[in-house]
C-alpha cells in the first residue's frame, strides 16, 4: 500500500579501488570508483549499445544471496544509451540515501541483473529496450522506444517475506488495545481488537525491542507491516500478503502522520503496534481503495527491518 508509498562494510568502504568492467569483453561501459561512493560511467565514442543484456558483477560482496521476490537495498546511477549519446536519467546519490528494489516487480533487465547477486556487490548492466521498457519507452525519464539503460548498483541489503522483527518481547500493552499475536515467519501477526471505543489519540506500543539503530527522519526504512480496522476487525492491507516487505520514506510528510511520529525514534528490529485515529491516517476522506472510512480507527503492527 503506497501513501507512503547500509551499514558498509568498513574494509570495503575505506578501500580504495578502481573498477572497470568487463564480462568477457562484452561489457561497452567503463566504470570507476569504490563501492559505496557513486560510480563514473563512461561510453565509448560513436558506439551503439547493442541489442544483448550484458551484466558484470565488479566487486564480488560476501553478504546474503538476493532472491527472487526480496526488496534489495541499492545505491545506483542509471543512463538513457542510444546512437545519439547517453543521458543520466536517474541516481540515488541526489537524494543522498539508497532507493528500494521490489525483485519481481522491475524491468527485466534489472531483475535479471539483481538476482543472485550477493550483498556487498557492485553490479553494472546494459539493458536492450526488450529487456527494459520495450517499445512503449519510459515517458517519465525520457526513454524512448529504441533506447537501452545502463545501471550501476551497489547492493547494500536484501530483505525477503521472511525478515521479521529481532529482538527481546516486551509486557502486552493494556487490555483497552488490541492484542496482537505472533504467527511465525513469513505471516501477519494476528491483531484482535477489543470490544470498546478506539482511543481518540495515537498510541504507540513497543511489542518487540530491537538492538539496532534508531530510525532517523528521511532515511529508507525497510518494513513488514499489516493494517487492521478497528470497526470489523479485518485486515486491510499487509506487505506480508504482497510477499516483500515495503521501503518506505518517514519523518518527511511523505507517509501518514502516524507513521511519522510512530517509528521516527524507535530502534530497528522492533515490533511497533499503532493505533491510529482519522487525524494521524488517511482523515475525513479515508482511503475508499481500501475500504478505509473517514472516522475509522486504524491499526498497525509494524516490524522495523532496516534504516538505510
Amino acid at each position: 500500500m503506497r501513501r507512503r508509498l547500509i551499514k558498509l562494510s568498513a574494509a570495503l568502504a575505506a578501500a580504495s579501488l578502481t573498477l572497470t568492467a568487463c564480462l568477457g569483453g562484452d561489457l561497452p561501459v567503463k566504470v570507476t570508483g569504490e563501492y559505496g561512493k557513486r560510480p563514473e560511467v563512461t561510453f565509448p565514442k560513436d558506439a551503439e549499445p547493442g541489442d544483448k543484456l550484458v551484466i558484470s558483477t565488479l566487486h564480488e560482496g560476501k553478504g546474503a544471496t538476493v532472491a527472487k521476490g526480496d526488496l534489495v537495498v541499492a545505491s545506483y546511477v542509471g543512463y538513457r544509451w542510444n546512437g545519439a549519446g547517453s543521458r543520466l536519467i536517474d541516481s540515488s546519490y541526489a537524494a543522498g540515501r539508497p532507493s528500494a528494489f521490489p525483485s519481481g516487480k522491475l524491468i527485466p533487465g534489472l531483475d535479471k541483473a539483481l538476482v543472485g547477486r550477493k550483498v556487498g556487490s557492485r553490479v553494472a548492466a546494459v539493458i536492450p529496450p526488450e529487456e527494459g521498457y520495450g517499445a512503449q519507452g519510459n515517458a517519465q525519464h525520457q526513454v524512448g522506444a529504441h533506447d537501452s539503460l545502463v545501471y550501476v548498483l551497489d547492493l547494500h541489503a536484501t530483505y525477503s517475506k521472511n525478515s521479521r522483527a529481532q529482538g527481546k518481547t516486551q509486557p502486552p500493552p493494556e487490555a483497552t488495545l488490541p492484542a496482537v499475536a505472533d504467527a511465525g515467519a513469513g505471516r501477519a501477526p494476528k491483531v484482535t481488537v477489543p470490544r470498546s471505543a478506539p482511543p481518540s489519540t495515537l498510541q504507540v506500543r513497543t511489542l518487540v525491542e530491537g538492538s539496532g539503530p534508531a530510525v532517523r527522519a528521511n532515511q529508507l526504512v525497510v518494513l513488514h507491516f499489516t493494517g487492521v480496522l478497528w470497526r470489523t476487525g479485518k485486515e486491510f492491507y499487509s506487505t506480508w500478503s504482497e510477499g516483500r516487505p515495503a521501503g518506505e520514506i518517514l519523518g518527511v510528510g511523505q507517509d501518514i502522520k502516524a507513521f511519522d511520529e510512530g517509528l521516527v525514534g524507535q530502534k530497528v528490529g522492533s515490533r511497533m503496534l499503532l493505533v491510529v485515529p482519522p487525524k494521524w491516517g488517511y482523515g475525513s476522506q479515508g482511503l475508499a481503495h481500501y475500504g478505509i472510512k473517514g472516522d475509522d480507527t486504524l491499526i498497525y503492527v509494524v516490524d522495523i527491518l532496516g534504516a538505510h
